[in-house]
């Protein structure tokens, strides 16, 4: 139409011209000028008829192209290999394209709830927003593209969602991630103590049985195994088998601990695996090797797998096993002696809020750093009662003088080579200064509690021991075996005589040879036992609190025994530790948990066992962990009650579960 209109306007305007140059020939000849002026009309109705006869056919010319393409636009929009929905808020069908009908097999009702026919499909959490996801429907998967409808002020909002399906590139993708390679190193638990006096033959037929054992097991995996030495193997398998192993819970572990052995001490395995995905098989290798570490850190008989950056735990049942000799305590102490004399200052600390163990060995190291005659000091938290009643038996004394300081006095810190001891824990947010960890670069680790996932970085030395009742039985040993000449004072003795007596629940839990050598040695340095006595004493309100704790507690059947305290006080942590020990006590009890207001805003756990459970596997569940015997967490903003019933079902399952695979005869073929 705009082309015909601007057409007319020429021929007008020629017309026009025409016209003047007729009339200009009047003034010649008017019979000229007449005939002129005829044939200009005929020509302006003949230019008046085309100009009609084009409009004409412009006009069904736009009229085919317009109901053209809408025809092909109706035709693409039905024809896509793609699901189109548009949908309201409330997640009812507005309207959708053939394909949806094609890909339901019927034909949905307009104003029909997505979910009815995809349950997967979400409108609330992406409403109002542009994205995509997946999601999973009867074997298949589908992407969802979502766009919001720009809709006119005060109608009803709707959302676009181009669904597609995906099954084929799914499946294709799972496909690949099932054949991924994972590397697994394992290693048989304490090697060389099991084997120590068995005959040539009695060892031959144990590694027998432990071979036949992980044979069958890799071969019903579909993995592929070789012996590497006397007690470490490597097996490659794909992740299909490792998630089988998975859903088996790892029982290779079970079976192989049914073995019987001569010396009626358990045959443990660790296992440490680790998934490929982006990284090289030098730094799958470096994974699965950490993996082992992680294991035997944490005291052997489990499993640690890395899967995506992250580590699962699988086992950890068997008591770890006490090693018979103290070689490695030899060598920690040589090597422990050389740097502190590298050193020009040592610092020294525990967890915060330090109990008796961690005070035990912090004073233990230092007596190290004074025999050498180096400068070193202990950095404080916030301490509970008893150890504050010895740090001011400590005061006035000469031998520990400017000893304890606070994280505050360490702002104006001026060592060049300094060495950092943590002792009794090797989690970085539990320590006493974290500040420190970041300041001092070379730290030292010597602890007992089983290792954790979160561990203190790129540590000089690490020293862990979970089969040893404690820190301070550690470091006690590595005193022996320091120096010739080093002898110990009655307050470090005592020290560290205490820290053994409180983890061992005066010599009746977690108590081996090697804690007695420790303790007889202590002995014989001068620790006072009835000092260790007065420490322990607690007051009259204490002694009350403890006692309702204890009378509220409720007895659950496989040997639980939880209860809960509500009042918060300053060295409550201590009465929590304190009724989980005296729970334990009772006839039939195997584990005790109690559960207390830390703060306003935190919960904290309390949990002890007899040896029978693993107490750190449950309080992991709660982000916590300790020992096999002696565990806790804290969780910020919990409710207790929610809490006190989330330890009580996860115990109850533990315990179950651990009943299952002892009265399974299946478990040891």
């Amino acid at each position: 139409m705009p082309r015909n209109m601007s057409a007319w306007v020429d021929l007008t305007i020629q017309l026009i011209v025409m016209l003047v140059f007729i009339g200009l020939l009047t003034a010649y000849s008017r019979i000229l000028a007449g005939t002129a002026f005829v044939v200009w009309v005929c020509l302006a109705l003949f230019a008046k008829e085309r100009c009609h006869v084009r409009t004409k056919r412009f006009e069904r010319y736009c009229r085919s192209v317009v109901q053209n393409i809408s025809e092909m636009a109706t035709y693409a929009i039905e024809s896509l290999p793609q699901s189109i929905l548009i949908v309201s808020q409330d997640g009812r069908l507005q309207w959708f394209n053939a394909r949806l009908t094609k890909a339901l097999g019927f034909k949905p009702e307009q104003g029909i709830d997505v979910k009815e026919f995809w349950p997967g499909l979400i409108i609330e959490p992406i409403w109002g927003t542009e994205g995509e996801y997946v999601f999973a429907h009867e074997d298949h998967y589908y992407k969802v593209r979502h766009i919001p409808v720009p809709v006119m002020k005060g109608q009803q909002p709707l959302m676009c969602l181009y669904v597609q399906d995906m099954t084929d590139y799914e499946r294709m993708k799972g496909d690949f991630m099932q054949s991924r390679t994972v590397l697994a190193y394992i290693q048989i638990d304490n090697y060389d103590e099991i084997m120590q006096g068995q005959t040539d033959a009695e060892q031959a037929s144990m590694l027998l049985a432990v071979n036949q054992h992980l044979g069958t097991w890799m071969k019903n995996l579909g993995g592929f195994m070789r012996h590497v030495s006397d007690d470490l193997f490597v097996a490659v398998l794909d992740r299909h088998a490792l998630d089988t192993a998975i859903q088996e819970k790892f029982d290779i572990l079970d079976k192989v601990r049914q073995i019987q052995n001569t010396n009626r001490l358990p045959v443990t395995l660790s296992i440490g695996v680790s998934v490929a995905e982006s990284q090289t098989l030098t730094e799958l290798g470096k994974q699965a090797q950490a993996c082992l570490d992680l294991a035997l850190g944490r005291g052997g008989d489990q499993v640690a797998v890395n899967i995506g950056g992250k580590t699962q735990f699988f086992g950890g049942r068997a008591k770890a096993v006490e090693k018979h000799t103290r070689v490695k305590a030899r060598v920690v102490a040589h090597a422990l002696r050389e740097t502190m004399e590298d050193a020009d200052a040592i610092y020294v600390m525990g967890h915060h809020n330090e109990d008796f163990d961690c005070f035990g060995a912090a004073i233990g190291i230092a007596k190290m750093a004074r025999q050498i005659q180096k400068p070193v000091h202990i950095v404080l938290s916030d301490m509970n009662e008893g150890i504050s009643k010895f740090a001011e038996l400590m005061k006035g004394k000469e031998a520990y003088q400017d000893l304890f300081i606070h994280e505050e006095d360490l702002v104006n810190m001026t060592a060049l080579h300094p060495v950092l001891f943590v002792v009794d824990t090797h989690i970085p947010h539990l320590v006493a200064a974290p500040s420190l960890l970041d300041r001092i670069p070379r730290v030292i680790v010597i602890d007992h509690h089983r290792r954790s996932e979160t561990f203190i970085k790129n540590p000089l030395l690490v020293y862990i021991e979970p089969a040893s009742s404690s820190t301070s039985e550690l470091v006690t040993e590595i005193l022996m075996y320091f120096s010739e000449d080093l002898q110990l004072s009655r307050m470090d003795a005592t020290a560290l005589y205490s820290g053994i007596v409180v983890d061992t629940k005066n010599f009746a839990v977690q108590t081996g040879v090697r804690t007695f050598d420790a303790a007889a040695y202590l002995r014989r340095s001068g620790a006072d036992p009835v000092l260790v006595r007065h420490l322990f004493r607690t007051d009259y309100e204490t002694t009350v609190l403890l006692s309702r704790a204890q009378a509220a507690s409720q007895y659950y059947p496989g040997g639980l025994i939880v209860t809960s305290i509500r009042e918060t006080r300053p060295n409550i942590s201590v009465i929590a530790a304190q009724t989980a020990d005296s729970l334990l006590r009772i006839e039939g009890v195997h584990m005790s948990i109690v559960v207390f207001q830390l703060d306003e805003h935190t919960v904290g756990i309390s949990a002890r066992s007899t040896g029978e459970s693993n107490v750190q596997v449950i309080m992991e569940a709660f982000g916590g962990g300790g020992h096999q015997n002696v565990a806790g967490a804290q969780i910020k903003d919990g409710d207790l009650d929610g809490i006190l019933k989330k330890a009580v079902e996860i115990s109850q399952n533990y315990i179950e579960e651990n009943d299952k695979n002892e009265s399974d005869p299946a478990a040891g073929r």
